[in-house]
């Protein structure tokens, strides 16, 4: 196994033992909490993590039908569903548990797979399986902050999964603003996030209509747009709108406003 395999399976592993170490402390009321992701309380995102990681290991697939829930648009959502529904009569620790069981079958299962085993990535693009972890890493973190914030207990942001987060989602920013926010060409947008950890992405607006990473930067940006960690998942995994959220922006407001409004690169 390479070292960025191992690095990316050690930031998947750290954030379902924090999860685990979580839900230890989690009472009845917690477990049924409604949290930010559409549908689902503290338990069902357990049971969710517990659905793909089963999934990924070759598990049956859960025998059950799925209602036709609000929050459920697509194949691809029933199929996530199946796992959190089949387990909704389950109580919470029993949840905890099969992760926990699930998480030592699967770190056996990865020691032997051959990280540039190809596969398809959950952006539906071919990829191999050292990259599907950081998939796997950034699913499991985002989920864990979704838990934390509906139970009220921060923690474990400056994670090494928030770094696998921003590897995907981060290289996302320059299609939101060309593409969604239609920024023209000649302009460009600094987003900086502060942390621990803290990550800035710089971007320009070719002749072309593209944008890309601005190297070098300008003196000016026509947009600035600063904000926390948090705020940041928040918006970009699609769990809030722009106003429940602080933002400081500069320049040119207009643009900061499409921009936010269109900043969900997942669900």
């Amino acid at each position: 196994m390479d070292d960025v395999m191992r690095a990316n399976i050690d930031a998947w592993e750290q954030t379902l033992r924090s999860s685990l170490a979580l839900a230890a402390t989690l009472d009845a009321a917690d477990w049924d909490r409604p949290t930010e992701c559409p549908g689902w309380t503290v338990k069902d995102q357990f049971s969710h993590l517990v659905g793909v990681e089963r999934g990924l290991l070759g598990d049956p697939e859960p025998e059950v039908e799925v209602p036709a829930f609000d929050h459920v648009r697509s194949d691809f959502g029933a199929y996530l569903e199946a796992a959190v529904h089949v387990r909704r009569d389950v109580p919470g620790p029993e949840v905890a548990a099969e992760l926990a069981d699930v998480l030592e079958r699967r770190l056996v299962q990865l020691e032997g797979i051959d990280p540039d085993g190809p596969l398809l990535l959950p952006n539906g693009k071919e990829g191999v399986y050292r990259r599907m972890m950081v998939f796997r890493a950034m699913d499991c973190w985002t989920h864990e902050q979704d838990v934390r914030r509906a139970v009220g207990r921060p923690g474990n942001l400056d994670a090494p999964a928030a770094h696998c987060l921003w590897s995907i989602l981060g290289s996302g920013l320059p299609m939101v603003v060309a593409r969604r926010a239609k920024a023209g060409p000649g302009e460009s947008v600094l987003f900086t996030i502060a942390g621990p950890p803290s990550f800035r992405s710089a971007i320009t607006v070719g002749a072309d209509g593209r944008a890309v990473p601005a190297d070098p930067e300008p003196a000016e940006f026509t947009t600035e747009l600063a904000m926390d960690l948090e705020t940041y998942v928040r918006l970009a995994a699609g769990r809030c709108t722009p106003n429940a959220v602080t933002v400081e922006t500069r320049g040119d407001r207009d643009l900061a406003g499409r921009i936010l409004a269109t900043m969900p690169l997942t669900t």
